[in-house]
C-alpha cells in the first residue's frame, strides 16, 4: 500500500527551504551590490567615526538606517535603539547639536507649520497615553527637535515624524536614564 500526500520527509525540507528564503534572498541583493534598506541599523557603529570625544557620551541617530546608537562616557557602554524617522527630507534636519534637557511626561505644542499641515491637531497636550511624544524627551540645542517617545508602536522603523527621532517608550526610558545634559548628538 503506497502512500497519497505529503510525507514528512517533504513537510521538512519546504519547511526549510521557507525558512532559508530570507537569507538566500539577502546573499543574491548583496551580490547585486545593492544593500536593502535597514540592513546597517544592526551594525554596530564606532563613536570614533562620527566624534572627536566621546566626553560624557554621544548619540548617533542615523536617519538612513532608523537606528539610534547611544555610547556611554565611560567609554563601555553602548545600546542600539530601532528609531522613527522624519517624513520627508524638507522636516529633516542633520548636523552635531546636544541634549539641553530631559523631561518625563512631556507636554506638546505642536509648531505653527504642524498644525498648517494638519489643522485638526490640538494647540495644547497635556502629557498622557495620547502624547505623541510618549513617556520621556530628551531636547536638542535646535528648537521643536527632540528623541522622545511613542505610544503609537507602528511609528518605528518608518519615516512618520515632523522632524524628531522616535523611539519605544521602553527605549526612550532607557537612554533617558543613561544620558546627561550636555551629551553630544549628530543626526546623519
Amino acid at each position: 500500500m503506497t502512500k497519497t500526500g505529503p510525507t514528512r520527509r517533504a513537510f521538512l525540507t519546504a519547511s526549510a527551504l521557507t525558512l532559508a528564503t530570507p537569507s538566500l534572498l539577502l546573499g543574491a541583493v548583496r551580490e547585486q551590490g545593492t544593500v536593502p534598506r535597514n540592513v546597517s541599523s544592526w551594525t554596530m557603529q564606532s563613536w570614533q567615526d562620527h566624534f572627536d570625544r566621546l566626553g560624557q557620551g554621544a548619540i548617533l541617530a542615523d536617519i538612513r538606517s532608523r537606528a539610534l546608537h547611544y555610547w556611554g562616557g565611560d567609554g563601555q557602554t553602548y545600546r542600539l535603539f530601532p528609531s522613527s524617522v522624519p517624513l520627508t527630507e524638507e522636516l529633516t534636519r542633520r548636523g552635531y547639536t546636544e541634549i539641553t534637557r530631559k523631561r518625563v511626561g512631556p507636554d506638546w505644542t505642536p509648531t505653527a507649520s504642524m498644525r498648517e499641515r494638519d489643522p485638526t491637531l490640538p494647540a495644547y497636550m497635556p502629557p498622557g497615553p495620547g502624547n505623541p511624544l510618549g513617556t520621556h524627551a530628551l531636547y536638542l540645542t535646535w528648537p521643536a527637535y527632540l528623541i522622545h517617545g511613542t505610544h503609537d508602536t507602528r511609528k518605528i522603523g518608518r519615516q512618520s515624524s515632523s522632524g524628531c527621532i522616535g523611539l519605544y517608550n521602553e527605549h526612550i526610558e532607557e537612554l533617558h536614564g543613561l544620558v546627561e545634559t550636555g551629551t553630544q548628538v549628530r543626526l546623519l
